[in-house]
């Protein structure tokens, strides 16, 4: 059972320690899940396989500015004392590169054509944040609801097994306090962890949040958690929410945005801009993407093949006779008035969950808060061009 439909259960919560984590992954890998988690890559803390708590970066953080990334020992040994990621979950659940057909010509001339299997793999994911939760019903309403909804996508989604991290600081471009989205999980897990460190103890308080979690946490060796272990998760989320290096005013977003199309900050932050879109291929809740079709030389196959896509690209917007979106200026403006405005009137929420990945991976440390913030400080008057 999955956090998408979830039965309901008791809360629960308990402590466990480091070998209790061991016993976390190792009981979801005898499940058969793909167990994927943080861990030390190529100057980095990304998102791959894990086998055990020995595969997290112990010790490890990141720090984290417009344009700015680096890795910097801890004084401690935290297995999730960092930030986010610099990709997000989403690359597993909705993969960058998929097939969706093929086709094959038989030595008789007679074509089949049929698409892949569905997805059978089930994952698990240990460390989410609570942004990043967020960030997955975000995807689960565009790609699962509707007329429309993508059968891949959901079918990897109804098995995942989602492990929430609460976050113990926040990074130098976190804003998911302004988003209302972090930094505390409040819901969409199976188990939730908060690392507690301190008096020569390393512990986890762990809380149940589906059918699921409350099974698997049968499994393992725990301690009833007391008040003061309860208090000290608080005071975790407490700093972090102190710590934002970030904020948004989201007040009246929407419009202000949707009434500020011919805004001079536009031209403005075009002239750094270089349309490269690492800002959607970071964001965890971006979803464009493109199809492509290819042929064998020799014509006895053909496959369709759907790879992630940014509004940042030329070619995004084309359509008979040229791009629609030639400019810097308006492809910008495109992603951000649609990740602020126009996501709210498609799907009833923000496409933003203040992760601020899109901050820390611009190579020119555009920042999205303070365009907002300059666009809000003068805002133009209405009818004006």
């Amino acid at each position: 059972m999955s956090t998408m439909d979830r039965a309901d259960c008791d809360d629960g919560t308990a402590v466990i320690t480091v070998e209790g984590l061991h016993g976390l992954i190792d009981a979801l890998r005898s499940e058969g899940y793909r167990v994927i988690g943080p861990t030390l890559r190529d100057d980095a803390i990304v998102y791959d396989d894990i086998a055990g708590p020995d595969d997290l970066p112990r010790g490890w953080t990141d720090r984290q500015q417009a344009g700015r990334y680096a890795l910097v020992r801890r004084s401690d040994d935290a297995l999730f004392g960092y930030n986010v990621s610099p990709h997000s979950w989403k690359k597993f659940l909705f993969p960058t590169s998929e097939t969706l057909w093929r086709a094959e010509r038989g030595d008789d001339g007679t074509m089949t054509c049929a698409a892949p299997s569905p997805p059978s793999e089930k994952f698990a994911f240990v460390g989410m944040r609570a942004c990043e939760l967020h960030a997955v019903s975000i995807q689960d309403r565009v790609l699962c609801e509707g007329d429309h909804a993508d059968e891949r996508y959901a079918s990897r989604r109804k098995s995942a097994f989602l492990i929430a991290v609460n976050c113990g600081q926040a990074g130098g471009t976190c804003f998911c306090a302004s988003m209302g989205t972090g930094p505390r999980a409040e819901g969409g897990f199976d188990l939730a962890l908060t690392e507690l460190i301190g008096g020569g103890a390393h512990r986890f308080l762990i809380e149940t949040g589906s059918a699921a979690g409350t099974r698997i946490l049968a499994y393992l060796p725990k301690e009833s958690a007391s008040a003061s272990d309860i208090a000290a998760a608080a005071a975790v989320s407490e700093n972090a929410a102190e710590q934002m290096g970030r904020s948004l005013e989201t007040d009246g977003l929407k419009d202000l945005l949707q009434d500020n199309l011919d805004h001079p900050r536009w031209a403005d932050v075009a002239d750094r801009c270089l349309t490269c879109g690492n800002c959607t291929m970071v964001c965890p809740t971006c979803f464009c993407s493109t199809v492509e079709d290819h042929t064998d030389l020799e014509g006895k196959s053909a496959e369709c093949i759907r790879k992630w896509d940014s509004c940042f690209t030329l070619d995004f917007s084309f359509i008979h006779g040229g791009g629609v979106r030639a400019s810097a200026r308006s492809r910008y403006r495109q992603w951000m008035t649609h990740k602020l405005a126009n996501w709210i009137d498609q799907f009833g929420t923000s496409g933003c969950v203040g992760c601020g990945r899109c901050i820390t991976w611009c190579p020119t440390g555009i920042d999205l808060t303070e365009e907002a913030a300059a666009i809000r400080a003068t805002p133009m008057e209405a009818g004006s061009s």
